[in-house]
């Protein structure tokens, strides 16, 4: 495999979302620097999707150069800077690191996002260990790799489902499942979380580790998709979000009760005013 680079200059751009968008475009970490943010494809031609990708949701605001870097010495660089991590009660690491087991997930960067590299991430599955209860249904929105709907399984959910707008990531959430030994248990579907997420339910918790201005849309629609008493865990945002994702959040009538902050990620779980716990 030839990797790639793709250098992004912010210009009026916010270098924190562009941040977050390079991550979910291209399911690598990204290298944020005082000029620029770059970010890692693993062929030219997703180089060029996620450098288009970014131009196109920032209408021009940002200019992105695709280039070919050495294949040995940047499989040698992340393969040296992963390791398996403990996030509640699961192991997360990759496939030379871990092997699966009933509290082992084992996920391999990929083309897809979410490998429990990133902060965001292992926000998302924090609150997910503290607060899933065991059976009923778990939707995942924005399930990318397909971890978080991995880890609710083992973690006692009865099933769950990820929904994702990149049909290029489902085959390697399926991957991921059948590995992880939960695919008779797990499911992923193309589409938009919006329409499909409330069809899904009723769940027993949703978790949307997705931007913050998709969450903001996904707010009245997870409402409909949680049976009552229901848990939802908004993840994906900055700490520095989440000054602005509060007030939108009671103001759609959601109560806040636990939230976590991880290399600088906010996550926050929430249940609908008066439901009970």
């Amino acid at each position: 495999m030839n990797w790639w680079t793709i250098e992004v200059a912010p210009a009026g751009a916010d270098p924190a979302e562009v941040a977050a968008l390079l991550v979910r475009l291209t399911g690598q970490t990204v290298e944020e620097r005082s000029d620029a943010v770059v970010g890692f494809a693993g062929s030219e031609d997703a180089a060029i999707r996620a450098a288009d990708g970014l131009r196109r949701h920032f209408a021009g605001g940002v200019s992105a150069e695709v280039r070919p870097i050495a294949d040995l010495d940047w499989t040698v660089r992340w393969q040296e800077g992963l390791e398996v991590r403990q996030v509640g009660r699961l192991r997360l690491g990759p496939s030379w690191l871990l092997e699966p087991g009933p509290t082992d997930l084992v996920v391999d960067p990929e083309m897809a996002f979410g490998s429990g590299e990133h902060g965001s991430t292992r926000g998302a599955l924090t609150l997910l260990d503290r607060h899933l209860k065991p059976g009923g249904t778990v939707l995942d929105l924005g399930s990318g790799s397909g971890i978080l709907a991995i880890a609710a399984v083992k973690l006692g959910a009865e099933r769950a489902l990820g929904i994702e707008i990149d049909d290029e990531a489902i085959p390697v959430a399926e991957g991921n499942a059948r590995r992880n030994q939960v695919a008779e248990r797990t499911h992923f579907v193309v589409g938009d979380a919006a329409i499909l997420a409330p069809l899904a339910g009723p769940a027993a918790l949703v978790v949307s580790n997705i931007l913050r201005t998709v969450n903001e849309t996904l707010l009245e629609p997870i409402a409909r998709s949680l049976a009552p008493g229901g848990v939802a865990i908004y993840a994906g945002m900055e700490e520095s979000e989440a000054a602005m994702f509060r007030p939108l959040l009671s103001a759609a009538g959601w109560r806040p009760f636990d939230e976590i902050v991880d290399a600088g990620w906010w996550a926050v779980a929430a249940r609908r005013d008066g439901a009970d716990r």
